[in-house]
């Protein structure tokens, strides 16, 4: 670890998979949080069994404290968090934390963010660089911003930003977030000493070339089969992990042995799907794997030769 992050105090704090590649690459470098910050279990699956976050599972298995709060201006909360700290990171926490908090950290807060800033502030920038209007199998652009929070969302000034090119876009969200996850957290890594000793010098961003991406929801998944090819292989690229790309489709289901078959309507996720040009050089999507409803994954041919079957 570099002298001037042998006592440095950090909070690090995250939830989702992202943060966990970034304390990872943390890890790898020496520099260790003190606490972690992460949001309460939730209910998940069909069972709704009570789940830790995944950042909760990395900091268990380092032996590093956490906090789990619901309300982060109670006093409990507060008092506990102390006002001992000399710097805050904040990656996908997914939760605003106020301003009386930020500030309590010597060194101010920090924020890895996996876009090119001022491009894409917001909930969803993986997710919103897949879905935007980019030609599918060429290079793309991105990267990750480090900033220094201030009171509007992903507005503070740029600390450190570092491009990569893409081949072949648009990745899964899942693969981007990997990427992008590693060269956050290695240039945290690279940052933390030259931050903690004050020879960097934030730099405001261009405000008027901003964009903003919209927090997604379980709908924004839906896809119909009618639609643009390359619009339903970007949401199926883009929302790999959650909430997966699906569409509708009518079953025929036979409510009592010897009755008739009423057609009624099913959730089918598509896992796998490719672009192609026809003859005449029109592009296609073509479904490779699916998830029927209630069904394991499955050769989306299989899926239609059971349909048939079914008729």
């Amino acid at each position: 670890m570099n002298k001037e992050t042998n006592n440095i105090r950090i909070a690090f704090w995250g939830t989702s998979r992202i943060s966990v590649i970034v304390l990872e690459e943390m890890a790898h470098a020496g520099i260790l949080p003190t606490l972690i910050i992460t949001a309460p279990a939730k209910p998940k699956g069909r069972k709704l069994v009570l789940t830790s976050s995944e950042v909760k599972v990395w900091a268990d298995a380092h032996h590093i404290p956490t906090l789990e709060p619901i309300e982060l201006k109670s006093e409990e909360f507060v008092k506990t968090l102390g006002a001992d700290w000399d710097l805050f990171i904040i990656t996908s926490y997914g939760k605003i934390v106020p301003r009386t908090i930020l500030d309590l950290p010597k060194q101010g807060t920090l924020n890895v963010h996996p876009s090119l800033l001022p491009q894409l502030r917001g909930a969803s920038p993986i997710q919103s660089g897949i879905l935007a209007d980019v030609e599918p199998g060429t290079t793309h652009e991105t990267g990750v911003t480090i900033i220094q929070i201030d009171e509007e969302v992903d507005h503070g000034p740029i600390v450190v930003q570092e491009k990569i090119s893409i081949p072949h876009w648009p990745p899964k969200a899942s693969k981007l977030e990997e990427t992008l996850g590693v060269l956050g957290g290695k240039l945290l890594a690279q940052t933390i000493p030259f931050w903690v000793s004050g020879s960097i010098t934030p730099k405001e961003q261009c405000h008027d070339q901003a964009t903003y991406t919209k927090k997604m929801t379980k709908g924004s998944g839906q896809i119909y089969l009618d639609d643009d090819p390359v619009r339903m292989y970007r949401k199926i690229r883009a929302f790999d992990v959650w909430p997966r790309a699906f569409f509708i489709t009518l079953q025929k289901r036979s409510l009592r042995p010897g009755r008739e078959s009423v057609d009624s309507e099913i959730r089918i996720i598509v896992t796998e799907a490719h672009l192609e040009k026809d003859l005449v050089g029109i592009q296609k999507l073509v479904l490779d794997r699916v998830i029927p409803e209630g069904k394991k994954e499955m050769a989306y041919k299989d899926f239609l030769r059971g349909q048939r079957n079914s008729e």
